[in-house]
């Protein structure tokens, strides 16, 4: 199988008449981790929303495993990625159900259902959290609970959108575990966003910078390294 897992050419996404996102050539290889970094506006989540097929480019081709999946995805296609926003909504419900719903979805029977969410809940580190309910969690472990989510399903793309923005630093660092965990453990190819260029450089096998809707090449990657440093120290 081709190791490209998405490639995206000549992609533009427009917003009235503002250009979100214009990015001539860019791929993801399957098995790596990748953190998008930038400002606030620099296109980062519209990217992500692009690969998971919640909007439409305004011009462009999206392919993943050399499959074109920008106008007319399959099913099949949508159900091997999936995306963690940034304040993930959990259900009125138990952590349970949360993370099986997906799996009651696609009529897995019980006992398969029982199996995969007590393994996904071990894998983000909240076994026997089963009966908890949602609104008793903290925001680190919401997220957690988001993720197994995700997870429980075995997307080949998991795609995160700054996964620790809204969490403690003791959270913060778990869930930078779970993301090298399900990264060598399942092969599961990852891109998340962040403002943090540390996590980036600590997590990642690239880093992507962009600004205005375009990718930073590397001759200024210096530039917007002290820039991003600038607002970390603000």
């Amino acid at each position: 199988m081709n190791d490209i897992i998405i490639k995206i050419e000549n992609i533009k996404k427009v917003y009235d008449s503002r250009t979100a996102l214009d990015i001539p050539y860019i791929e993801f290889k399957s098995g790596m981790i990748y953190a998008l970094i930038g400002p606030n506006g620099a296109g980062k989540t519209t990217l992500l929303k692009l690969i998971n097929m919640l909007e439409k480019p305004t011009e462009g081709s999206i392919y993943f495993y050399d499959q074109r999946i920008d106008q007319s995805p399959s099913l099949d296609i949508r159900r091997q990625m999936n995306l963690v926003m940034q304040n993930a909504v959990l259900f009125r419900t138990n952590v349970y159900n949360n993370v099986a719903y997906g799996l009651k979805l696609r009529g897995y029977n019980r006992n398969i259902i029982h199996s995969k969410v007590l393994s996904a809940l071990e894998m983000v580190g909240l076994a026997g959290f089963e009966h908890r309910k949602a609104k008793q969690l903290s925001a680190g472990e919401s997220q957690r609970v988001a993720i197994a989510r995700a997870i429980v399903l075995e997307p080949k793309l998991l795609l995160l959108d700054e996964p620790t923005a809204n969490v403690d630093r003791k959270n913060i660092h778990i869930i930078e575990a779970i993301l090298r965990k399900i990264n060598s453990e399942n092969g599961t190819t990852i891109i998340f966003t962040t403002h943090d260029l540390s996590q980036a450089y600590r997590l990642t096998d690239k880093i992507i910078m962009l600004l205005d809707g375009k990718i930073i090449p590397k001759n200024l990657e210096n530039i917007f390294d002290t820039f991003l440093g600038e607002i970390s120290l603000g």
